[in-house]
């Protein structure tokens, strides 16, 4: 039980890096390879703020989400724009590319080495099974309400249903005078904004260093195409899930525990090529 509770801190920035994932590509097509590196400069940025400015845990989780979210919205005005009616190929060498530079210029500035950042909770909670830190099981609990406020969001609103209309018919939308380029900016913008309110939450639980993103990146992608690419829901409940049998893995069979996910990706695709939330097309 108490690999149970540890493997939902890991499933909750599984569940909000692949619903990142899953939210840029269902609505823009695009496999974005930069997400781990944009996870990493939301933890940058909360350390930064607390050690430059002095600014507090619970103000930079509102503000470096913004701040990496609209440094998104530049890179997507400037590159991806011009791919997105090219093979996804394309999509992902230009992503993987900008991915390798932002970890770079960041490994240039400030090295290799992690850097701590102090937990806003300290503490622990009794569960009858075990003490969590406290801290650990706000993440959850939060990483589960924003993964759930993001799916109402965009399958239950009106913004979202325009969303969702522009990317399967962008040229209906603009008869109805909708600015589709916009609504294709603010979805990337809030793609990249959830990786980094994710790296603002992970900063206190890992080393804050460039190459932490680049360490889940992949481990996400597997979720992503295990709950099915573009599906919202499938990336919660499978982000959320895996983590559980990563931390059961653990108990039963360590060795395994770095690979079970991609087992399970292998068998997944074998059995439902579209993944078990996706739609074959």
């Amino acid at each position: 039980m108490a690999q149970v509770a540890l493997g939902l801190v890991n499933g909750a920035f599984y569940a909000m890096l692949s619903l990142g994932l899953a939210v840029i590509f269902g609505m823009l097509n695009v496999i974005n390879f930069t997400h781990g590196a944009q996870f990493m400069m939301g933890a940058f940025a909360a350390w930064l703020m607390l050690g430059i400015l002095g600014v507090p845990f619970w103000a930079s989780l509102v503000l470096a989400p913004i701040i990496v979210g609209l440094i998104g919205v530049v890179l997507e005005k400037l590159l991806l724009k011009r791919i997105y009616h090219l093979d996804h190929l394309y999509g992902f060498l230009l992503t993987f590319g900008m991915a390798l530079i932002i970890e770079g210029m960041f490994q240039w500035k400030w090295g290799s080495s992690g850097a701590p950042y102090p937990a806003p909770i300290t503490g622990g909670t009794d569960l009858g099974f075990m003490i969590m830190p406290s801290y650990r099981l706000f993440v959850v609990v939060a990483a589960l309400a924003i993964c759930l406020a993001t799916w109402y969001g965009i399958e239950r609103t009106k913004l979202g249903a325009y969303l969702r209309a522009a990317t399967e018919n962008p040229t209906l939308v603009r008869a109805f005078g909708i600015n589709v380029p916009r609504l294709i900016t603010l979805t990337y913008g809030l793609g990249v904004g959830l990786a980094a309110l994710a790296g603002v939450l992970a900063a206190p639980i890992m080393q804050v260093s460039p190459l932490m993103g680049t360490n889940l990146v992949l481990v996400v992608f597997a979720v992503v195409v295990i709950g099915g690419m573009g599906s919202i829901m499938g990336s919660i409940v499978t982000g959320f899930g895996l983590g559980l049998v990563e931390g059961l893995t653990k108990v039963y069979y360590p060795p395994a525990a770095n690979t079970v996910i991609f087992v399970v990706m292998a068998i997944v695709l074998l059995v439902k090529p579209a993944g078990l939330f996706g739609q074959a097309k």
